[in-house]
């Protein structure tokens, strides 16, 4: 099984859409959990088969259940806007968290972000701080702008502006745009020097 697993993923990788579904459906067969995914992602995209979000949702819903963390990431970025299921930002949270406890780093600065606006989560700007710290300490630009934006108000820890435009100018170098423009208007007001 684990040729066909490689061989499906290097197909894909080669754009082969037709293979690719071939492949992974032959996968989901044998009931081979990454392949719950990799089907899901094809009908996101609409990659061999008609576009339809729902259907990717189920799939990937089926990928998450049985903890591949991409899956349980696209679940619940799926639960956070919407889109091919019903929106509910408290399920989002969960699967962000699943996500997280399995390493995802995208879902540590998700999941910081929903516990900083109080979405699906009670708000708890200490919890968004320590998942944006750990994000962001993986090479995560959006956690870097993020944590810069907390320690730039003070909410979750202590004030401190310094480390506010440490991590912004992280995320700059990484090309987030937002932490570019302020690193520039700072340097243009004379404000910090590169």
């Amino acid at each position: 099984m684990q040729e066909l697993i490689k061989s499906a993923y290097e197909v894909l990788l080669n754009k082969e859409y037709e293979k690719a579904l071939e492949l992974y459906s032959a996968l989901v067969n044998k009931d081979e959990p990454t392949s719950y995914y990799y089907l899901g992602f094809l009908y996101f995209h609409g990659h061999a088969v008609k576009q339809d979000t729902q259907k990717a949702y189920e799939y990937y819903l089926e990928s998450a259940t049985r903890e591949v963390p991409i899956a349980q990431f696209e679940v619940a970025l799926m639960l956070e806007n919407g889109e091919g299921c019903i929106k509910n930002e408290s399920e989002a949270a969960f699967w962000y968290e699943e996500s997280a406890k399995r390493g995802n780093i995208d879902a540590f600065n998700n999941l910081g972000a929903m516990y900083k606006e109080g979405r699906g989560v009670q708000q708890d700007y200490k919890k968004a701080f320590v998942l944006f710290s750990k994000a962001a300490q993986a090479g995560n630009a959006k956690a870097q702008f993020n944590l810069g934006a907390l320690y730039d108000t003070g909410l979750g820890c202590e004030e401190d502006k310094e480390k506010s435009i440490e991590w912004c100018r992280k995320a700059a170098h990484q090309g987030h745009k937002l932490a570019q423009g302020i690193i520039y208007r700072m340097q243009s007001d004379g404000q910090i020097v590169f």
